[in-house]
């Protein structure tokens, strides 16, 4: 009975049990609330953002442990990530789309060794799309895609590697230098890195009015031995966007683009200051696109202002290591 009683004084109390479940409890929720302030030095505070999301799955693993451990500091301490968590996400996990909706867009990176363009072409024309941007296009595959969507799309501009689709007429189309964009090209040497435009301005013209369309495709991002998480060229791209955007006039504008990282990066925090996310406002769940096979990060947006979205939705694989998306706006 005494040994019983020694054995009872000397284990820990329930609040003392499990300090590091404890302490990785309180970083997790410190990393998702403080994201902001991580240093960018080799790319890590825009490697966290994009892989943000998935940190909640930490959550139930530290809660399985803190139970299993009987640890009433780290269930409580887990608090601090689940709230944090939920608010920065838990209003995408709900269904947001209407009905109804004017015109329906469609954006995808068809990747440049797809095996089958046509197949791909007559897919996404399938979607019903009235506008349909394509990006990553080479010469080899730019016509196998103009011969399959002609009968669907009357209109159609192609500027290097990405062109724009439409059922509706198109004016003024001409290239945006999203590569050898201010002192960031000259600093990181990224130029050299992008051959061919990448982006593209044109103007819709709808029965409600001129619609000014973005098609854009940024530098990708690499994790490097030496340097970590490189994002130069991806981030000279952004920054060219949102000069363009922030200085067109057009009370009514859409940028379909892939844009190699998610909407939660610090690289685009000039473009969530003047566009809305129609995933965000009128989409359900994340609607990860990359990679195709499972996707884990939403790195292909439209984005639009002067306009209401009424739905979004990811389309079906067509062979590319991206999954298109699409989405239906009210004017």
């Amino acid at each position: 009975m005494m040994r019983n009683a020694l054995r009872a004084c000397a284990r820990p109390e329930p609040w003392k049990r499990g300090p590091v479940l404890t302490a990785l409890a309180l970083l997790l929720g410190l990393l998702l609330l403080l994201h902001a302030t991580i240093t960018d030095h080799a790319g890590l505070g825009s490697l966290m953002e994009n892989v943000l999301p998935w940190l909640g799955v930490f959550v139930p693993v530290l809660l399985a442990a803190a139970c299993r451990r009987r640890s009433l500091s780290a269930v409580t301490a887990l608090l601090l990530p689940a709230v944090v968590w939920t608010t920065l996400f838990g209003g995408l996990l709900h269904d947001k789309s209407r009905p109804g909706g004017d015109l329906t867009v469609a954006t995808h990176n068809v990747g440049a060794t797809n095996p089958d363009p046509t197949a791909a072409a007559h897919t996404l024309a399938a979607s019903g799309a009235d506008l349909l941007a394509l990006e990553e296009l080479t010469p080899q595959t730019a016509p196998s895609y103009e011969k399959a969507l002609v009968s669907t799309y009357p209109y159609h501009a192609i500027l290097g590697t990405v062109g724009l689709w439409s059922k509706l007429p198109l004016s003024a189309a001409h290239p945006i230098d999203i590569v050898n964009y201010g002192p960031l090209a000259a600093t990181k040497s990224a130029a050299a890195k992008l051959p061919g435009n990448r982006a593209l301005h044109t103007t819709v013209t709808t029965p409600d009015g001129p619609v000014a369309v973005y098609v854009a495709h940024l530098g990708s991002v690499r994790l490097m031995p030496r340097t970590g998480f490189w994002t130069a060229s991806r981030d000279i791209g952004a920054a060219a966007l949102t000069k363009a955007v922030t200085a067109d006039p057009s009370p009514r504008l859409l940028l379909l683009a892939d844009l190699n990282g998610t909407w939660d990066d610090r690289a685009f925090n000039g473009l969530r200051a003047h566009l809305n996310s129609t995933q965000r406002t009128s989409g359900t769940g994340f609607g990860f696109t990359w990679p195709a096979t499972f996707p884990m990060a939403r790195i292909d947006q439209i984005l639009y202002r002067g306009l209401e979205a009424n739905r979004s939705w990811t389309l079906p694989g067509t062979g590319s290591d991206h999954l298109p998306i699409a989405a239906t706006l009210t004017w």
